[in-house]
């Protein structure tokens, strides 16, 4: 397995895999289980973790997991709205570092938009940023329209990525927000890559799951890390699950694959509402 990068704006290469942790730590009893599974996953070589103040525990499991290697981990967190105003994205940072057990989260984003003007949003990131708190920032959640408002502020040129729901079967965002992040080298990261596991049951991803010897879920992983600029974080808390997703790193879909797909899965044919889950 040859872990596969692509850069942010700021120039540094990341993983097109990352580990993600929605509803991780949740169940105290499996979050011992959890953390090993992340760590397998870094093991494996998928340094980029995917967390959230939102998801609970998970942060908890992410800083538990990251004990002692914390330099070799790409992390990812993620601010609430509520608590987007310039003093409340400080604080919930300050917390987010806490239960991550860490000194600097290295890509800090607002999970989607809320009330507070993004303006103020922005400012503290920046605040952050030159504290050392987190070395980057960015958004989730945010479409074309979004990101033109963000990007005519002072510094909001400054975000990193855009993380929204992409995958087969919500393939919206390639009208015309995926083309808009890739003119300004942004990637774009594609959270539900298998779509909570409907992928992975889906019969027209059979015949080509059969020709590479793979599953329906690890062809739908290769198709969004097939896709330039688009980094897949599908969670696994398994340590099964975790080496059939990075498995997935080594299916090369050809052309005639990527045809067949978009015979099953049809690209958008106009501008549709971004989606969320």
């Amino acid at each position: 397995m040859t872990m596969k990068t692509t850069s942010l704006p700021s120039g540094e290469a990341v993983p097109v895999f990352g580990l993600g942790t929605w509803k991780m730590g949740e169940d105290p009893r499996a979050a011992a289980a959890e953390a090993d599974a992340l760590r397998l996953g870094l093991d494996l070589g998928a340094s980029l973790i995917d967390t959230a103040e939102m998801y609970g525990n998970a942060e908890a499991v992410v800083g538990e997991a990251i004990a002692g290697r914390r330099d070799g981990v790409f992390i990812v967190s993620k601010v609430l709205p509520s608590n987007a105003s310039r003093s409340g994205t400080i604080a919930a940072c300050e917390r987010s570092l806490k239960r991550l057990a860490t000194d600097r989260i290295d890509l800090y984003l607002l999970h989607w938009r809320g009330g507070t003007p993004l303006g103020e949003t922005v400012e503290a990131f920046e605040t952050l940023k030159a504290a050392g708190k987190i070395r980057h920032w960015g958004v989730s959640n945010f479409d074309t329209d979004d990101m033109e408002e963000l990007f005519a502020l002072s510094a909001g040129d400054g975000c990193q990525t855009n993380q929204v729901l992409y995958n087969l079967s919500r393939r919206g965002p390639e009208f015309d927000l995926l083309p808009w992040c890739r003119q300004r080298g942004m990637p774009v990261m594609a959270y539900s890559p298998v779509e909570q596991g409907r992928l992975a049951r889906s019969a027209k991803l059979g015949a080509i799951a059969a020709r590479h010897g793979a599953t329906p879920a690890q062809i739908a992983l290769a198709w969004a890390m097939a896709q330039p600029g688009t980094i897949a974080i599908p969670k696994a808390s398994s340590p099964q699950h975790v080496r059939q997703n990075i498995a997935a790193l080594d299916i090369d879909l050809t052309s005639g694959d990527l045809a067949e797909l978009d015979r099953a899965f049809a690209p958008p044919a106009r501008k549709k509402p971004l989606e969320m889950i």
